[in-house]
């Protein structure tokens, strides 16, 4: 339990320092995190609306990534994004676009093939459309999950599958904790988390309370 407890602590604070600098990308991560914990309430109700409503906080948090976050050199924590995204334990960039090509895809193939060959009874109007979109969406949302986390199985190790799994899962909460002060600081106009920077530079702190898995 310690070394898991140790690479969850270092994959969320490596995941915080390089991916979450801007107090925007932040804010729209607090949002989103609500928006999961719904997500969560109505799977035990109705997992096709709840797929809907996932993907719906998905694509809040990924804005937050895409356009707000800075790219580049990272002169915080002096290195270079090239780097950010070979240590990635999670999606990287390239591995969300390729998920959300995937999640683009899936009302498109909807609408040229209704009961996807058979899947689903025909619709009868826009609700059951819709219905069979968040079904698939909950089932690309799992199965990207699981993917990836037997990817790091293979890549690294069961541990480090097993902690981004667990993290992935309480992302919601965890966000909720560090980012619920981000809409103030933003709205002090503040539109980068400069308190990432001490703590990068105090190696003493950063290596016992964050070791790197790069």
């Amino acid at each position: 339990m310690g070394r898991f407890a140790e690479i969850l602590r270092t994959v969320r604070w490596d995941d915080h320092r390089y991916y979450h600098q801007s107090r925007i990308n932040q804010t729209l991560h607090l949002i989103s995190a609500v928006i999961f914990l719904v997500c969560y309430a109505l799977l035990f109700k109705d997992p096709a609306i709840a797929g809907l409503v996932g993907w719906l906080a998905m694509l809040t948090r990924q804005t937050g990534h895409f356009l707000f976050e800075p790219n580049g050199y990272d002169a915080m924590n002096e290195v270079s994004n090239d780097y950010k995204e070979q240590v990635k334990v999670g999606y990287n960039q390239n591995r969300k676009i390729v998920l959300l090509v995937v999640w683009g895809s899936v009302p498109v193939a909807l609408f040229f093939f209704p009961t996807l060959f058979g899947l689903f009874d025909p619709p009868t109007g826009r609700i059951d459309f819709l219905r069979h979109v968040g079904a698939i969406w909950l089932a690309v949302g799992i199965g990207g999950g699981l993917f990836r986390m037997i990817q790091l199985f293979v890549t690294c190790d069961v541990l480090t599958g097993l902690v981004w799994v667990i993290k992935v899962l309480t992302d919601p909460f965890h966000n909720i904790h560090i980012y619920w002060k981000s809409p103030l600081a933003l709205m002090r106009g503040e539109l980068i988390d400069t308190s990432i920077a001490p703590a990068v530079l105090h190696e003493e702190e950063t290596e016992e309370d964050a070791p790197s898995l790069a």
